[in-house]
């Protein structure tokens, strides 16, 4: 069994955010010595690990809660695993169009402005002002 502070060590996940999957169900409350102390198993572990590389890899805390449910019901079909997997595959791709449109958004209005001018005359200043300056949406 281990404590809440070798769990948090072994799953690099800290103590407040071991305690906050407790209170949001994503890991059952631990047994408790008689001194009252957290006491945790290999399972635990193995759950807290699973949910850390979960959010690693962003997803939320509802789409973790249903990988778990799926996770605890081994002979169940992939189908909402994958479903879901998808899901947020594709909201990160759109994120990357939207930081590449701002990259690009970025660079033009840095490559606009030579600097050593004032920053009254600076166009990165005017173009943050002045949204019109901007060649498209981001």
């Amino acid at each position: 069994m281990l404590s809440i502070g070798e769990l948090s060590l072994r799953a690099g996940v800290k103590v407040p955010t071991i305690r906050y999957y407790e209170q949001v169900g994503l890991i059952a409350a631990p047994e408790r010595t008689e001194g009252n102390q957290r006491r945790y198993s290999k399972a635990e572990l193995e759950r807290l690990s699973f949910i850390r590389h979960a959010r690693d890899l962003g997803l939320s805390i509802e789409a973790i809660r249903d990988l778990v449910h799926l996770s605890e019901n081994p002979a169940m079909e992939c189908n909402e695993a994958h479903a879901i997997a998808g899901a947020h595959l594709e909201a990160v791709e759109s994120r990357l169009r939207k930081l590449t449109q701002l990259a690009g958004e970025l660079q033009r209005i840095a490559a606009s402005c030579e600097g050593g001018g004032t920053v009254g005359e600076c166009h990165i200043i005017r173009a943050l002002a002045d949204h019109e300056l901007c060649e498209g949406e981001h």
